[in-house]
């Protein structure tokens, strides 16, 4: 058979007959040798995910300015011959690959492990025989079983009508009825009733699959690659400046070209900041562990530091800010009944086992009020196309009547026409729609058997226990939270009421005819969407983000699939469709919106740890390259040995990594990368660094008059010492004391100090000094330590008074 592809609106229009004709089928289903010739032609029947390949993925962690630069001094290191520098570049620009790869990688198997658990299993006719197969290897022209409970594995032609809940697909909460004939969409679930249903589309052709190209179209950009770059470009060019100097002063000086080559490219490596995507990656992924620990399963590290950053909260409601069950809110009753009447009667119109939503919020609310004495003698569920259901009754008494339950239009036209007492009917639904309630009719038959209209129940989806709570919480961390759904306004109005949100909901035509400036005003100050599709959805987020916002879109269906690529962090919520999950980029597998609170607290924390080390970087970089610049300008002679900027590049860069661990405090306002004030108090930080370089080089030349290889031994221990310390001064915009270092970072740093203290005491590898000249330089470090963390307080304060907002 010739691939065939049939549409949704084609599959609704056309008769079975046609479509049996079509595609070669039967009520009998096809066999399972043609079910392999058309498997091949059409594909599994899943929504594929474009996957670079993994020697690209990592191939991309050699690719780029930084890379690049570090690269040439590989290339120059060989033409030198200097092979020690060529193997721990080498080693340093691989660790950092290895490092981003593999944490990706982590990454992206966390969601792949959560959709093999999830894999749907579908009921196939083939051969004659019913069996259960994997969805994936549906075709069309399959006859399948669905029934209460199972989710809709493909686009199918139902036989029989059922209640479907296609609240993933299209936002609205409330079950749809689909009759016979109907066609029912993979990823929708069957509420009420069974029926075989025949395959009209699969995979990427069906509505599921539509709505995952619009994802594909998807992209965002890190923030954090486009801060991590801006730095690296601002090192390069220093250390470019630096080294250019130092051959112009070697050129005028006739010193040794090749010893002047070797000394500049080991600076460069020394200067470029080559193990910061590495340390960022490493501090994102430990962030990711114990997002996991809070039920929060991280797929895109960037996202940890993006989510850091979310000032607008777009917050799907049906299953978000809902609990996507339905249940009874107000009760109206007519004539002699009253509201035990309406309960009473609406239970016996109930089937007890019933899965339906509608059902269950009937029952649930009706179970305390007894039913004893009566006898359900006949029922008839509910039917799609009478809109009701019925049920015989038989009390002890042996009296006999019957009840229904339905839509209440149905249900009143089994009723006596009154036209005074229709209005007041239709006045109740109308307040209930206002109130953002769906109104069910319950009636009875009376000794004469005819209907009498008790009661009215009204339905709808209430917000989740924690949903109140958790926007006011995100609100108070300068979050704007905005409820987007794809329910009627008044709905949307009722529920953003019950949660604080406010009531200013607009729908699509307020915003998407008019200009992108007037759009952008629109949707930034309103509380919330209703009445949208996914296209409207993903336009929201564009607008947001072309307004200057980072946003974050959280959502559990399909139909929220192309917002959540599209959005800065695209959170998907516990019981979320795989679509949903494989757009978001963190995960939540615990019910409620309250976890996202902790992920907010913890991404704010793990980009407080990225600025500090990226300050920490920037500082020690301006301090090694301009001191030594200037020594040799000024002095002419060089400071430390090759070796030495080598030692310093490997115990200063490599332990630092336990940053990641290291105890901060979160912001109470979204964090976003301000280079200003990094390399404003980076630059600061780093000139004190060099006048106190300057001032131990006088006391080793003029007050201790060390000979030059001590003399290297104790600007190198002055440099190695001084340079960790600053750690524990960029943690804070306050004093160091203000909060304690974790015990990891302590420990790391405590370590590699001890090492560089012991190596320039014994001379090993390096020229011996002896621990008075060691114990020197601690207490010089140590007090110049005190003295600048005073002053960086100073600083900070002279920035807030300026208008900086460094205190966020």
């Amino acid at each position: 058979m010739d691939k065939i592809i049939i549409s949704a609106e084609e599959a609704k229009k056309s008769s079975f007959e046609e479509l049996f004709k079509k595609l070669s089928s039967s009520k009998k289903g096809i066999s399972s040798s043609e079910a392999q010739k058309r498997f091949q032609e059409y594909g599994p029947n899943e929504i594929s995910e474009k996957k670079i390949n993994p020697i690209v993925k990592f191939l991309k962690y050699f690719w780029g300015p930084m890379p690049w630069l570090i690269e040439v001094a590989i290339i120059l290191s060989a033409l030198i011959q200097h092979w020690a520098d060529l193997g721990i570049i080498s080693t340093l620009l691989a660790l950092n690959a290895v490092v981003g790869f593999w944490q990706e990688h982590k990454a992206d198997n966390a969601i792949e492990l959560l959709k093999e658990k999830l894999a749907l299993k579908a009921r196939v006719l083939r051969d004659g025989k019913w069996q259960e197969i994997s969805a994936k290897e549906l075709v069309p022209g399959d006859i399948i079983h669905i029934g209460s409970g199972d989710i809709i594995p493909a686009d199918s032609k139902i036989m029989d009508g059922i209640s479907a809940d296609e609240s993933a697909l299209t936002g609205e909460s409330l079950p749809t009825e689909k009759k016979s004939s109907d066609v029912a969409y993979s990823g929708s679930v069957v509420n009420q009733g069974e029926t075989n249903a025949l395959v009209t589309a699969t995979g990427l052709n069906t509505y599921f699959g539509k709505t995952a190209q619009l994802v594909e179209k998807a992209k965002t950009k890190s923030l954090l690659q486009k801060t991590v770059i801006k730095i690296g470009d601002y090192l390069i060019i220093l250390a470019v400046i630096m080294v250019t100097i130092i051959f112009i002063a070697s050129l005028f000086r006739h010193e040794s070209l090749f010893t002047t080559l070797q000394f500049a490219l080991v600076l460069i490596v020394a200067s470029i900041p080559v193990a910061l995507p590495a340390v960022l990656s490493v501090t994102m992924a430990v962030g990711a562990v114990v997002l996991a620990k809070k039920e929060a399963i991280v797929s895109k590290l960037v996202a940890i530091e993006e989510m850091a950053g979310v000032d607008i909260l777009c917050a799907d409601k049906t299953g978000t800010i809902t609990k996507n069950e339905l249940k009874l809110g107000e009760i109206k009753t007519f004539g002699e009944f009253n509201e035990e009447d309406v309960l009473l009667y609406g239970s016996l119109a109930t089937q007890k086992d019933s899965k339906d939503p509608i059902d269950v919020a009937v029952l649930s609310k009706t179970k305390e009020h007894s039913a004893e004495g009566y006898k359900i003698t006949k029922f008839k569920p509910f039917d799609p196309v009478s809109k009701r259901t019925e049920a015989s009754i038989k009390t002890v008494e042996n009296k006999q009547f019957k009840v229904s339950k339905g839509a209440t239009q149905v249900i009143l036209s089994l009723a006596e026409k009154d036209k005074k007492f229709e209005d007041k009917m239709n006045k109740f639904v109308n307040d209930f729609a206002r109130k953002g309630y769906r109104a069910l009719g319950v009636a009875k038959t009376d000794e004469s058997e005819k209907w009498k209209y008790v009661g009215l129940f009204g339905l709808y989806d209430p917000p989740r226990d924690d949903s109140a709570e958790t926007i006011k919480t995100a609100e108070s961390m300068g979050v704007d939270v905005k409820m987007v759904t794809g329910d009627h306004v008044a709905i949307a109005k009722e529920i953003s009421r019950e949660v604080n949100l406010g009531t200013n909901i607009i729908i699509p035509k307020d915003f998407v005819d008019k200009t992108d400036r007037k759009a952008e005003k629109i949707v930034e100050e309103t509380d919330g969407f209703a009445e949208v599709f996914p296209e409207h959805k993903y336009h929201i987020v564009e607008l947001l983000q072309d307004k200057g916002h980072i946003v974050g879109m959280t959502g559990d269906g399909v139909n929220d699939s192309p917002a959540l690529k599209k959005a800065n962090v695209g959170i998907a919520v516990a019981g979320a469709t795989d679509a949903a999950k494989s757009a978001a980029s963190i995960v939540f597998t615990q019910p409620g919106i309250s976890v996202i609170i902790d992920s907010i607290k913890q991404s704010r924390k793990i980009f407080q740890r990225m600025n500090n080390y990226s300050i920490y970087r920037i500082t020690e970089t301006i301090r090694v390259l301009f001191f030594i610049t200037l020594s040799i300008l000024i002095f002419q002679f060089y400071p430390i040995t090759a070796l030495m900027i080598v030692l310093l590049a490997l115990l200063n860069d490599a332990p630092i990594m336990t940053i990641a661990y290291d105890n901060v405090k979160y912001s109470n306002e979204p964090e976003k990368w301000d280079l200003r004030i990094i390399l404003g108090i980076a630059t600061f930080l780093g000139v004190l660094g060099v006048i106190e370089s300057f001032f131990v080089l006088y006391l080793g030349i003029n007050i201790l008059k060390l000979s030059l290889p001590v003399l290297q031994s104790f600007i190198y221990l002055k440099l190695s010492v001084a340079g960790h310390l600053t750690v524990f001064m960029v943690r804070t915009k306050g004093h160091f004391w203000e909060i304690k270092p974790a015990l990891p970072l302590f420990i790391a740093i405590l370590g590699t100090q001890t090492i560089a203290t012991l190596i320039t005491v014994y001379g090993i590898l390096l020229p011996a000094m002896g621990w008075f000249l060691a114990g020197i330089i601690w207490a010089e470090a140590l007090t110049a330590f005190f003295i600048i963390d005073t002053i960086k307080v100073r600083f900070y304060k002279l920035l807030s008074r300026e208008g900086v907002d460094v205190y966020k």
